[in-house]
């Protein structure tokens, strides 16, 4: 089997090399008939989310897949890029290492926030699109079946999806669900439309959020945000009007001091008439001061208090990492025990027939040269022939069948050339 994923991802790659090689939905299928018509004799996924871009590609024969220089040219020219400008931030993974990589993906071992969930339904849209476009893909039909498979495993046997690990989660996920019930009914108010905004208004949205203002002092940052969630944008100079009449706040700009302090909260404090507000204050620096915090149904969290959270569910979660390898480890052996058993019968049966021509060749000119030999006879010299050819072949077999995949893929080529057998 000749399998290799090539791409980028949060690990190694910066932001904007993952945002050159990002691919929205409608890019997908265009790309994935291009390389068709590029490398016809190869398979191919292409994975594309917000932390990463991975082209996994396949084949039975050797040398039918791209290298990575050749795959990396063609990539760079579908994207309008220029070569040089990602080779250093692609890596490349090639077969059980690429194996166990797609199914630590697709289990959320390898994301940004460990135990996320929509990274498992982004793989197997992956390879919906990548089915739709070759239907003959059967090695990659094997793999990324495989790699489902153990996400349900590690989802069903483990709890590294119990605990959130993200600041981002473990502030909408764990405390705003302290406070409130729910968050389709909230009004949510997000200061700034940086990366960090961006990933936690997600988790509101995800929560159940629906209703949300963005304020940046950069209008288009704004409008920008906005327009991915359909989301309403407000005038940083009715900040007080907003906050006023917010049951969520969600602040994460880049200013250099406090963009609340307490006079201005007080004169918002005073609009509220002490209803409840819960502020998430995730800027270093802060965005709110710290006074703001001893207000009455004032309920202020800032970086620090998030980490702390986030400590305590992510050494709750790494218990569970052994577990959760040894289930890809063990299901990774299963992957190639299956894959060499298939790629190893054909290649034994044709072995078999061919020890069996030559020998039905030498027993008919044994039997045409003998004289006076009986029926028994003939039986019991057919029979020594079948048991000489048993036993030369019994050994070479046996070590297909107990060998690693590793080793017995070796021995399965050498075999293949000793006695000129085909593919």
């Amino acid at each position: 089997m000749n399998l290799q994923v090539i791409g980028c991802s949060h690990h190694q790659s910066s932001v904007a090399t993952r945002e050159q090689l990002a691919f929205t939905e409608q890019q997908i299928k265009p790309f994935l008939d291009n390389y068709y018509s590029k490398f016809p004799n190869s398979e191919v996924v292409l994975l594309s989310t917000c932390n990463r871009t991975e082209f996994y590609t396949a084949a039975n024969k050797p040398n039918s897949v791209p290298g990575k220089s050749e795959l990396i040219e063609f990539i760079a020219e579908q994207r309008g890029i220029a070569a040089t400008d990602i080779n250093s931030e692609i890596f490349i993974h090639q077969d059980r290492q690429a194996v166990e990589h797609l199914f630590s993906v697709a289990s959320s071992l390898d994301s940004m926030v460990v135990g996320e969930a929509q990274i498992l339904s982004q793989v197997k849209q992956a390879y919906k699109l990548a089915v739709e476009t070759n239907q003959t893909a059967a090695l990659i039909h094997r793999v990324f079946q495989s790699a489902i498979r153990v996400a349900r495993r590690i989802s069903n046997e483990t709890e590294i999806h119990t605990n959130r690990v993200s600041v981002p989660s473990v502030a909408i996920g764990v405390l705003a669900k302290q406070i409130f019930e729910r968050l389709d009914n909230k009004k949510i108010l997000i200061l700034g439309a940086g990366e960090m905004a961006e990933e936690t208004l997600r988790y509101a949205i995800q929560e159940g959020g629906k209703d949300f203002t963005i304020i940046n002092r950069s209008i288009e940052n704004a409008k920008q945000l906005a327009m991915k969630f359909d989301g309403r944008v407000g005038d940083w100079d009715e900040l007080e009007k907003e906050l006023a009449t917010a049951d969520l706040v969600i602040s994460a700009t880049g200013a250099t001091k406090a963009v609340v302090n307490s006079d201005l909260f007080d004169r918002v404090e005073e609009i509220r008439k002490q209803k409840p507000i819960f502020i998430l204050d995730l800027a270093v620096p802060r965005d709110f001061e710290h006074s703001i915090s001893d207000r009455l149904n004032v309920y202020l969290y800032t970086l620090d208090d998030l980490q702390k959270e986030c400590e305590r569910n992510r050494q709750s979660r790494q218990s569970h990492y052994p577990k959760a390898q040894k289930i890809i480890n063990h299901e990774a052996d299963l992957f190639f025990n299956e894959i060499q058993r298939r790629s190893s019968g054909s290649t034994i049966a044709q072995l078999k027939r061919q020890a069996d021509n030559a020998k039905q060749l030498e027993l008919d000119r044994l039997m045409n040269r003998l004289e006076g030999v009986s029926e028994k006879q003939k039986s019991e010299i057919e029979q020594s022939f079948n048991r000489l050819v048993n036993k030369i072949l019994h050994p070479p077999l046996k070590s297909l069948q107990t060998e690693s995949p590793q080793v017995s893929g070796g021995l399965l080529e050498a075999l293949k050339k000793l006695f000129q057998l085909g593919d």
